[in-house]
């Protein structure tokens, strides 16, 4: 069986590996695994510039490059996830109709909304933890957010009928795959944050489940668009969570 690391690290960010082969629907469920170790990657390429920033850069400066390097390493994916769902959920009467809305690749009032917000609070956020002197928190929240979107495809079935690339995540959850990425995240997380991760993740274990049981309803299920905002919420979550030093 072959190394799916690449497949996670391709998919979420926008860094290159040589030679990737096509993947198959099993081989992007099994990549799940990796997704805790990918937002370890991306939260060491967050704390080392965050650190490098500050030493050219005043704090708001900073945080306002730091904001966008985490949209331009991850391609915006999860943002635009965010925007179609915002869209979706406000604009539809019916799950059909969300779906057929979050589908649209155009960008609606509720979509440039929930960007805005969501982009303001990291930034501030940002500034809370380095006022605070918690800059390692950049370490934590990426693999927090990015273990929830497994966890969220654990907990779903897929909502679109006639399938799509989120539903080889839902159907290839497995329990031996989050169990795998749940060991990792805290192995991960209490290496970068220490004990104080371990209340942070069953905080977002709860909001993700919760999450699950929202787009139940709403969706009639979770697409990649929904996996991509709660990635987002998530983000902010935790680093909400950091800045209160909870």
């Amino acid at each position: 069986m072959k190394c799916t690391l690449p497949l996670a690290l391709t998919f979420l960010t926008i860094l290159p590996w040589p030679r990737l082969p096509l993947a198959a629907g099993p081989e992007l469920a099994r990549s799940l695994f990796w997704f805790p170790w990918v937002g370890a990657l991306l939260g060491l390429l967050f704390w080392g510039s965050w650190l490098g920033l500050t030493i050219v850069f005043p704090t708001l400066v900073a945080a306002a490059l730091l904001l966008g390097l985490s949209v331009v390493i991850t391609r915006g994916l999860h943002l635009d996830g965010l925007a179609d769902t915002a869209d979706g959920l406000a604009g539809g009467q019916t799950p059909e109709a969300r779906r057929r809305i979050m589908k649209d690749s155009r960008l609606g009032a509720f979509g440039a909304m929930s960007l805005v917000l969501v982009l303001l609070l990291k930034y501030t956020l940002f500034l809370g933890l380095a006022n605070k002197g918690l800059s390692r928190g950049f370490l934590l929240y990426p693999i927090v957010s990015r273990w929830g979107m497994v966890l969220l495809a654990y907990f779903s079935p897929y909502a679109r009928p006639e399938g799509g690339l989120g539903q080889a995540m839902t159907s290839g959850a497995g329990g031996s795959t989050i169990l795998g990425a749940t060991v990792s995240t805290l192995l991960l997380a209490t290496a970068a944050a220490g004990l104080k991760a371990l209340p942070i993740i069953g905080v977002s274990a709860v909001v993700t489940w919760l999450a699950s049981r929202y787009f139940r309803r709403q969706v009639g299920g979770v697409t990649g668009d929904t996996l991509g905002a709660v990635n987002e919420l998530l983000e902010v979550l935790v680093l909400a969570l950091l800045a209160a030093q909870l």
